[in-house]
């Protein structure tokens, strides 16, 4: 692969590493405003108006920012039963028209998405519930997910182009085609 698509490449993953990690550190917190609300429930009869509300705010974020680094890993639904009694080349081939249906996918997506997370934005869009929350940054999370997605898509189809040996998993890291 040339240097200039590897460090592409390379930067592309990182750079959704680093969104993987921070998604999921969003754990961290979903996790005790479930738990507060959980116990102001049920314990104290005093429910949170908030806490519901901002753990599922929070989860859109952390399910989307994680989806890109997990396209690299090769982590999402995926055919495998089919994928593992194609042959190498064939695998390959499927990888080659699967990864632009992706990138086309992200890049519809990212079209619609960027103007309703803008409108969001300029509106000061909130939730409208007792809490009333701005959404915007939840709404911003999705083309920036779809930008990253796009991006690792790409990324893949370059490594898989060029035939980068960990590119088509696991079962073929040992075969160079």
């Amino acid at each position: 692969m040339p240097s200039v698509i590897a460090g592409f490449t390379g930067a592309v993953t990182a750079i959704n590493r680093a969104a993987f990690y921070l998604a999921i550190s969003l754990v961290y917190l979903i996790v005790p405003v479930m738990l507060i609300d959980v116990v102001a429930r049920y314990v104290f009869n005093a429910p949170t108006v908030w806490g519901m509300e901002l753990a599922t705010l929070l989860f859109g974020p952390y399910f989307l920012l994680a989806g890109p680094y997990v396209l690299h890993l090769k982590g999402h639904v995926a055919m495998d039963i089919l994928r593992q009694r194609l042959k190498l080349r064939a695998d390959r081939m499927v990888e080659l028209v699967n990864l632009p249906i992706i990138i086309a996918f992200c890049a519809i997506l990212l079209w619609f998405s960027v103007p309703a997370a803008v409108d969001s934005w300029n509106y000061g869009e909130t939730s409208f519930s007792a809490w009333n929350p701005p959404i915007w940054w939840t709404k911003a999370a999705v083309p920036l997910s779809l930008v990253l997605m796009l991006l690792q898509g790409l990324a893949e189809f370059l490594r898989v182009l060029f035939r980068d040996p960990g590119a088509m998993g696991h079962r073929h890291e040992e075969v160079a085609l």
